[in-house]
């Protein structure tokens, strides 16, 4: 791997990169590896391993949990210039739950050695605070995805879900199945059918072949919030 290469996109993505000594940016960029994840790869497994900390070069990843039956909640998605520390439990040693990291869409990304990031964080106090920083941001992001599930009703959860989406992409319809919405949102697929039969009827979505099309956007925001 080109050093200047590495080093061209650290600079731009981590904050902490021109505070640190020019042996720890080589060892930085020495202990990282460029990877290129195909689209339904998964990147990190859970099972409590270290698999370093992930830098979105391009593409998109899924952060989720499973139960023991297989059911998934997603927790956030990462997009480019976000950085992953859930994978990298040897960073933050306070992770005790097991997350999986899938490549949402064809993904490259630094793969940051866990061991080596924790070594610089322990004697950068830059690095460091950029850790917890980037740590606090996604654990704000989990507490919101537990809100929704503890305390929205599923019209909401489901209106902000498709919200989302057509934001993210900038398009009216999802391409995603019923079962899919549900594996995202962790529900069954037909509370999603019920609940997308309802929107339907309504005026405010109406169900495509592989996706759902949002008709009424304003009613879609109604919904969002609540």
């Amino acid at each position: 791997m080109e050093i200047n290469e590495c080093a061209l996109t650290f600079r731009k993505y981590l904050p902490f990169w021109d505070k640190l000594e020019d042996s720890d940016k080589s060892l930085l960029c020495d202990n990282s590896s460029l990877l290129k994840y195909p689209k339904g790869t998964n990147v990190h497994g859970g099972s409590g391993e270290c698999t370093g900390a992930v830098l979105v070069k391009s593409g998109c990843l899924r952060t989720y949990i499973m139960s023991e039956t297989g059911k998934e909640v997603t927790l956030y998605r990462l997009y480019p210039g976000d950085l992953c520390m859930l994978s990298a439990s040897c960073v933050l040693k306070a992770i005790t739950f097991d997350v999986f990291v899938d490549a949402e869409d064809d993904s490259e990304c630094y793969v940051i050695g866990g061991r080596v990031l924790a070594e610089i964080t322990d004697r950068n106090i830059y690095a460091e605070n950029f850790a917890l920083q980037v740590a606090v941001e996604r654990f704000s992001d989990v507490m919101w995805v537990m809100q929704q599930i503890l305390f929205m009703s599923f019209d909401r959860r489901l209106a902000i879900f498709l919200w989302d989406e057509i934001s993210k992409t900038g398009q009216n319809t999802v391409h995603l199945t019923h079962e899919q919405i549900a594996k995202y949102m962790g529900s069954a697929r037909e509370v999603v059918s019920r609940m997308l039969k309802y929107f339907a009827a309504e005026g405010v979505t109406e169900n495509t072949r592989g996706g759902v099309t949002v008709l009424d956007k304003e009613k879609l925001r109604a919904l969002a919030m609540g």
